[in-house]
């Protein structure tokens, strides 16, 4: 029977006076209650989609909801700092696209009724998820009766989250069948006929060789063209779409870093050498490890090849004795004493298979401890371990072929299952913990044997000391208290030569290039007007991120939408210069083109030289030696052999080109690019119309408050 562990691993929640008087009181307190209500929703308020709003309490419940999902595909007990920001940014998502298409598809009636879930689920036309997750691995076909019994048993005897998994699948059937359904309308009012077909095999299989000049832009001086504020004004008039703007805050920052001192380094150098004695002398390594290193024993086998050259010499070329110490030795900021644990004869791969008992209380611990006992038992008298996998395993992965892993090396698994995978005997049976449930281990086939050696590792990182934080706190702390505005900042900087570092950060970033946790100086930020000094949630200047201490002013503030005049004018100054300088090149160009053929003689006239590109077709994105110009390929792809074109404008300038051959491959096939460009077709129109809904959509993001 399938379980919520294949679902995971195969396969997305109201006399007169008197009477005036009440009335007079009830109608203040509900104006009063409410006003509290709304102002308290306003401060709860993470977003609002098309009128909708988003409450916080709501979102984050949905984004524990699918942290626990996420959790439970990737079988993870908890999840870093950066998998949340993923299942946040995917919670968001997600609700964008429920309001903004769902009003959609409310507005076409399209919906998936109890009917059609029920059908792909259980009826004839089951989902492909639902085809995929019980399906027999002898017969190939879908074992309808164990989708039934898994579904009676999903309402009487699975955990709260497993069934929360299950209803979060299917709600990802319903909603992938409510998209299908919106991009077959989609579809059906889109056709590709057959003579676009042949033009497109056309174009594709016409190359094409070509001679051209450029003209390009850099060869004009800005001071040859004359550009008004009138001609600037105008461009960007009428192109205000072309300076649309996202809302930027752009920072200057210094660091002041915590790295180690040489009397750090020697702290760590003495405390190594002090120890060794005692390294030596102790009769379990594994504890004296663990006791005091800044890394914890490591258990692994490594074979010669595995290890660092310099250990790998002295065990395997030298013949270390067990129990002797190498070093210390100073690597990766750190000072290193290697001691040989043990040498032995390893396989370099095993062949195993497991059943997985993945406990989620107390209460089951205990049980699924004694479960794996009698399971070990009835498998050592001879019982069929593939039948016990597939019944009892939750790791379907492997379940559904038997519990079978095939071969694996040394680092592939995690080290409690993999110790014991490479210490079993051939079919020897070893129940292991790890983190993620109980094992009951088999090994089937053991790899060659070759000498493998395991090295307890005592490790002194070389860190900043308390005094060396406090040393360059001291120092961080002077130049915040001395310079206190924009100005005093540059200046200070200035004059004392520091290393001023910039960034431009969205409101929803979490990370600046080089400093760690950089979120609260992001908030800092928005928090911010233009030409402050940023200050922490404790009112301080120096922030803390990772191992420096940063100090940052607030440069520039820009906001959404169409930059003004002023923020746009050096880029139209760009844009209508360039025009100017097509204007004048084409000029240029028409003369010398006047009663000419040949393009030597044009090039002559215009003191530039001519050169060539060849299979340049219609898909030709940029053409070497020129970049990209659409221009050029659109104009020589339908030019005649031999013919001067007329002065072209490009990106970057003014060309001129004669087609000089054309090899036009076979125009055969065209059901098949028919059927590829609809295909093409309807993937670009639905996934431009969910954009373009999206788009259209009034959507007020705000968690940058609450991240």
């Amino acid at each position: 029977m399938a379980t919520l562990q294949t679902i995971r691993t195969r396969a997305g929640l109201l006399i007169a006076i008197v009477i005036g008087i009440s009335l007079a009181a009830f109608i203040l307190g509900d104006l009063l209650q409410s006003g509290s209500s709304i102002f308290q929703r306003n401060q709860l308020e993470i977003g609002e989609i098309n009128g909708e709003s988003v409450q916080y309490p709501v979102f984050q419940k949905q984004v524990e909801e699918l942290g626990e999902i996420y959790k439970q595909n990737t079988q993870q007990s908890q999840l870093d700092e950066n998998s949340w920001v993923q299942v946040r940014e995917q919670t968001w998502q997600n609700t964008v696209q429920k309001i903004v298409m769902g009003d959609v598809y409310k507005k076409l009636g399209i919906d998936v009724t109890s009917d059609e879930l029920f059908d792909m689920l259980q009826g004839a036309n089951l989902h492909p998820i639902i085809q995929q997750l019980f399906r027999n691995q002898n017969t190939g076909q879908v074992d309808r009766g164990a989708v039934v019994n898994f579904l009676k048993q999903l309402e009487t005897n699975v955990a709260p989250e497993q069934r929360a998994y299950w209803l979060y699948l299917e709600n990802q059937i319903v909603e992938e069948r409510t998209q299908s359904k919106y991009a077959n309308m989609i579809g059906k009012g889109l056709f590709v006929t057959s003579a676009e077909a042949k033009e497109s095999l056309a174009y594709g299989n016409k190359n094409v060789n070509f001679d051209f000049i450029a003209l390009n832009h850099n060869t004009v001086a800005d001071s040859a063209v004359s550009v008004t504020d009138k001609d600037l004004r105008d461009y960007y008039n009428a192109n205000q779409n072309d300076f649309k703007q996202e809302k930027i805050r752009e920072i200057e920052y210094i660091t002041f870093p915590v790295n180690p001192s040489a009397a750090d380094y020697k702290d760590a150098e003495n405390w190594i050498n002090e120890i060794k004695n005692d390294f030596e002398n102790t009769a379990n390594n594994v504890q004296f490890v663990n006791s005091n290193s800044d890394v914890n024993f490591d258990g692994t086998w490594y074979k010669k090849e595995s290890l660092p050259a310099n250990l790998a010499t002295w065990i395997f070329d030298e013949g270390a004795a067990i129990n002797s110490v190498f070093g210390p030795y100073f690597e990766n900021e750190s000072y290193t004493l290697a001691k040989l644990d043990s040498l032995a004869m390893m396989p370099d791969s095993v062949k195993a298979r497991h059943i997985l008992l993945k406990p989620n209380t107390q209460e089951e611990l205990i049980a699924m401890q004694l479960l794996a006992d009698s399971l070990k038992t009835v498998i050592e008298k001879g019982g069929d371990f593939a039948s016990l996998a597939m019944q009892y395993s939750t790791d379907q992965g492997s379940a559904i072929s038997g519990g079978d892993l095939g071969w694996f090396g040394r680092g592939q698994m995690v080290q409690p299952f993999e110790e014991a995978a490479f210490s079993n005997a051939k079919n020897e049976v070893r129940i292991v913990p790890s983190q993620f449930g109980i094992h009951i281990v088999q090994t089937t086939d053991r790899g060659k044997l070759t000498q493998q050696a395991r090295v307890a590792l005592l490790i002194r990182s070389v860190q900043p000391s308390t005094r060396t934080y406090q040393d360059t706190y001291s120092q961080a702390s002077k130049f915040a208290s001395t310079n206190t505005t924009a100005e005093k900042f540059n200046a200070a900087v200035t004059e004392e030569k520091i290393n001023k570092q910039v960034a431009s950060v969205r409101e929803n970033d979490r990370d600046i290039i080089g400093l760690e946790n950089a979120r609260i100086l992001i908030r800092a930020a928005y928090e911010a007007d233009q030409g402050d000094i940023l200050v922490t949630s404790q009112e301080s200047p120096i922030f803390e991120l990772g191992n420096n201490f940063v100090i940052a002013v607030l440069t520039k503030v820009t906001e959404e939408g169409i930059a003004t005049f002023e923020e746009a004018k050096t880029r139209v100054e760009l844009a209508v210069t360039n025009q100017k300088k097509s204007d004048y090149l084409t000029k240029k160009a028409t003369e010398a083109i006047a009663g000419k053929s040949d393009l030597e003689a044009i090039a002559s006239q215009l003191n530039t030289s001519v050169r060539n590109a060849t299979n340049i077709n219609f898909n030709s994105f940029s053409v070497p030696g020129l970049g990209a110009e659409p221009a050029v390929v659109g104009t020589v792809t339908s030019l005649d052999v031999d013919k001067v074109s007329k002065p072209i404008t490009g990106n970057n300038g003014v060309y001129v080109v004669k087609v000089t051959s054309v090899n036009q491959g076979p125009e055969q096939g065209f059901e098949s690019e028919q059927a590829r460009l609809a295909q093409s077709l309807n993937f670009r129109a639905t996934s431009q119309a969910f954009e373009a809904q999206r788009k259209k959509a009034d959507i007020v993001d705000k968690r940058a408050k609450f991240y």
